[in-house]
């Protein structure tokens, strides 16, 4: 099957827009509760890029009637302070939800930090809590970039049941639960690290290709399988991907660009799970 002239983009900024009102659930939270939700933000270090991602999911949390607190920590910050911080939110009455933005350096023991983190405050999905949840189908809190990645299946009705599905990658907080995910909807999954000897025919043989390495270009059209559909969680410097967005959608059913893809289904998720928690840890029962 050729996808030549058939190509379709997956559109996660229009998606986006259209994932479900949180800002109608979280006005229904503050008359009742006299607080709104609130996500806490943390990062450490001054990096740009991880600064402007903080901010996006700021003003995303902002436009659906959520507050934010912002924690800028120094790039000298220890494990132990970092965990101290994070325990000090986990406990605060005040905040609904928590996002460490990372990478913290490496200095930093990420997964020590994570762990820090209340599952029942988790929106970014990055306990281990939140992954045993996410495999076995239990309430929490999906990783946001796993859960925006499903949702573009979704909505452009891709049937995963039976299929074959390679994940590009293994990553703690994507890779390895964008797996999951697939494997609930019934998908067979093969995750594949870049180092993966023969990732070229592994991946031409996927009906679903979820590329999540962090390597530009990695993934070219002719390693790709005819009618495929990509989804490319790959974001270098000049919005270079991890698929050959040029060849690979000669190939491809359905491809996501890059950017306005993936990403902005990633910003959307966190702001709906910061009013399901604030829900959650308020008693407001879902109508």
């Amino acid at each position: 099957m050729s996808a030549t002239s058939t190509v379709q983009l997956m559109d996660g900024t229009s998606l986006a827009k259209r994932i479900e009102d949180a800002a109608a659930r979280a006005a229904e939270i503050s008359p009742r509760t006299g607080t709104s939700p609130c996500l806490a933000t943390v990062l450490v270090g001054e990096d740009p890029a991880s600064a402007t991602y903080v901010r996006m999911k700021q003003a995303r949390c902002a436009k659906t009637g959520s507050r934010s607190r912002h924690i800028g920590l120094p790039a000298t910050t220890t494990t132990a302070e970092l965990i101290d911080t994070l325990a000090g939110l986990s406990s605060d009455p005040g905040v609904h939800g928590i996002l460490l933005q990372h990478p913290c350096g490496p200095h930093i023991d990420e997964r020590a930090a994570f762990e820090a983190i209340a599952p029942e405050k988790d929106v970014d999905g990055v306990t281990m809590h939140s992954f045993v949840a996410m495999s076995f189908v239990l309430p929490g809190f999906v990783s946001c970039t796993p859960g925006g990645i499903m949702r573009l299946l979704e909505a452009y009705d891709v049937d995963l049941a039976g299929k074959h599905a390679v994940v590009v990658g293994r990553s703690a907080i994507l890779g390895n639960p964008a797996g999951m995910l697939l494997l609930v909807m019934n998908a067979t999954v093969t995750y594949s690290p870049s180092r993966t000897a023969g990732l070229s025919a592994i991946v031409r043989e996927a009906d679903v290709v979820v590329a999540a390495v962090g390597r530009r270009r990695l993934i070219r059209g002719e390693g790709v399988k005819p009618g495929a559909v990509v989804v490319d969680a790959g974001h270098d410097p000049g919005n270079v991907g991890d698929v050959d967005f040029d060849t690979a959608s000669t190939r491809t059913r359905l491809i996501t660009p890059v950017p306005g893809g993936v990403g902005p289904m990633t910003i959307a998720i966190l702001p709906a799970q910061t009013v399901d928690a604030a829900a959650n840890l308020l008693g407001i029962q879902r109508h």
